[in-house]
């Protein structure tokens, strides 16, 4: 059953697994891509990758349909430490036959993973590690970074507060490569138009107590507070400081990098008014809609956020560039894999029309929202108004600024 607009924003969603139903019938002596999904399945990101994200690219598999080859999937949980990530990636890459990593939550394990591949020349596609060095100094020819990154975020929602007045900023800052990329991008921002950083705290990945960290960024009076974290510890850092009633205050929060997930856990009262960038929102348009009534069934109430639909996104071009060249050439070289990718222009319902630069950076459209208010939400899930569009050729870092080895100057 095909679900319109109200339905989807009022219905409850159905709950079978999608893992449990074969993706190809079995062949005899057919060619098989092996991708797995690397990822948060019990911490802190659970919600913005884990479960969803392993669904999303099911649903690509499932899209891209039978081309004379099949498609396996296969899912492991990093825990959020680089050394797991990499050893797991190790293992898929030299024993169980791996050929494509997606996804990778967590910048630091990102990081770490996106050698391993480059080692092993296979394709990392990354949907949710946001740090702008996969596409910088850390590029690769193995590797393109789908869906959104520091830089992107630092521009659309910092350069939006400032214009808005807030010209004085305090970070507190998740203490590992993500937010440190995320409080520098945003810093940079803030002082390119006049404004300034009066102080920052960083915090454990994970963390609960944030209250002490509030006190401090209360006393530096700066007009805005930047969150440069993500998942949980967003969610945790949102509600202290409801509950310390800075907001009432003045001050503003700058939640600079948040997802439709962690609104849904803060719950619109909570959550109201604050303004978020993301580059995917499942009521964007028809084609959003129309890519979250299929996948929506097999999410077990969760609803997919820009980080599972460029977990799609990424695996369903790889596989028409699959198709495109060669299954065995594909299997045999990731830099000829990306290569080919980056030669096809890319379109599909989550992100629309676009394409992949020569620094593995996917383009396309950022957008600024504004969470609604309880009032004016029609129904679960129904939590963005748009503020501002970014076009594609704008949201994302100039080629020649990054410092990726692979752009000639």
């Amino acid at each position: 059953m095909t679900l319109d607009r109200r339905t989807l924003i009022t219905g409850t969603a159905a709950t079978a697994a999608l893992g449990g139903l074969p993706l190809r019938p079995a062949r005899a002596q057919a060619a098989t891509i092996k991708i797995g999904v690397l990822n948060d399945q019990s911490g802190v990101y659970r919600d913005i990758s884990g479960p969803t994200s392993v669904a999303c690219v099911r649903q690509a598999v499932q899209d891209f349909g039978s081309r004379g080859f099949n498609v396996e999937v296969v899912a492991g949980d990093h825990q959020n430490k680089p050394d797991v990530g990499s050893n797991i990636a190790r293992q898929w890459l030299d024993r169980d036959g791996v050929d494509v990593i997606v996804d990778v939550p967590n910048s630091a394990v990102a990081l770490a993973v996106n050698g391993v591949v480059r080692e092993r020349n296979k394709v990392y596609l990354n949907s949710t590690a946001a740090t702008a060095d996969l596409t910088g100094p850390q590029c690769s020819p193995n590797t393109v970074h789908w869906t959104y990154d520091t830089w992107m975020l630092a521009r659309s929602t910092g350069g939006a507060m400032v214009k808005a007045g807030g010209d004085t900023w305090y970070f507190i800052t998740a203490d590992y490569a993500f937010g440190h990329a995320l409080e520098r991008d945003t810093a940079n921002f803030v002082r390119a138009q006049n404004g300034r950083v009066v102080g920052a705290v960083r915090h454990p990945l994970s963390n609960t107590d944030y209250s002490s960290f509030l006190v401090q960024a209360q006393a530096s009076r700066a007009k805005v507070i930047g969150l440069a974290n993500a998942g949980a510890d967003t969610i945790n850092t949102v509600k202290q400081a409801a509950e310390f009633g800075l907001t009432r205050r003045g001050t503003k929060i700058a939640v600079l990098l948040m997802f439709i997930n962690d609104v849904h856990g803060l719950g619109l009262q909570a959550a109201q008014g604050l303004v978020c960038t993301e580059t995917f929102y499942w009521d964007l348009n028809d084609r959003t809609r129309a890519f979250t009534n299929k996948v929506r069934p097999h999410l077990a109430g969760n609803m997919p956020a820009m980080s599972h639909a460029g977990c799609y996104s990424a695996v369903l071009h790889y596989l028409k560039a699959a198709a495109d060249m060669g299954v065995a050439q594909a299997k045999a070289s990731g830099t000829e894999a990306v290569a080919r990718m980056k030669a096809m222009p890319t379109d599909d319902d989550c992100f629309g029309a676009g394409s992949i630069r020569a620094d593995g950076r996917k383009i396309h459209p950022s957008y600024l929202f504004e969470v609604k208010s309880p009032a004016e939400s029609k129904g679960a899930w129904d939590y963005y108004k748009l503020l501002q569009t970014t076009p594609a050729e704008e949201a994302f870092r100039p080629l020649a600024e990054g410092g990726c080895p692979l752009v000639r100057s």
